[in-house]
């Protein structure tokens, strides 16, 4: 009777453990944090980091489509300061980035209330134009560089050859 109990705990561990890995491996794209001291604010950004597997990012989205910056969970930034994006203050906390090409090769970074699912106009609480470059190195797993000078701090999502930029300040 005890080695059936063995037995039989040994296989239940076993599935359980085969269960949890098949949900990591589900999941895919790991999470990628990036943070920097601007002014007086702390920043942050928390965003998935697919992989690039040979496709071509900016040429997935097609104009006038919203991307969600990232793979799984939203992409979020967050302050202990009011930002400025574009003209917009947005107040301190924690709100959704997402990215609009508005036509090739003109993009806007999006500061939203909703994620890019249910992305609707009226969610959007600022906008700042983004500079498109192309690297000369190509990033397998997307990157997000968050980095600033005194007020001023600049966003930057790399993958593949491709850079996308945005600044925005730290209000005063």
């Amino acid at each position: 009777m005890k080695g059936h109990v063995h037995t039989c705990l040994c296989l239940i561990a076993v599935g359980l453990f085969g269960i949890g890995a098949s949900v990591l491996l589900a999941q895919g794209s790991g999470r990628g944090t990036a943070s920097a001291t601007i002014g007086s604010a702390h920043v942050s950004i928390e965003y998935g980091r697919p992989m690039l597997r040979g496709r071509d990012p900016l040429k997935m989205i097609k104009p006038g489509e919203v991307w969600r910056l990232g793979a799984g969970a939203p992409t979020t930034i967050d302050s202990n300061y009011d930002l400025v994006f574009g003209d917009t203050r947005v107040p301190k906390g924690r709100h959704i980035l997402l990215a609009q090409m508005v036509e090739p090769g003109k993009w806007v970074l999006l500061v939203s209330s909703k994620a890019a699912a249910e992305y609707d106009p009226s969610a959007k609480i600022a906008e700042a134009p983004m500079k498109v470059e192309n690297g000369q190195d190509s990033v397998e797993e997307m990157t997000i560089k968050l980095s600033g000078h005194e007020n001023e701090g600049e966003i930057e999502v790399a993958w593949g050859t491709s850079r996308l930029m945005a600044n925005f300040s730290v209000a005063q």
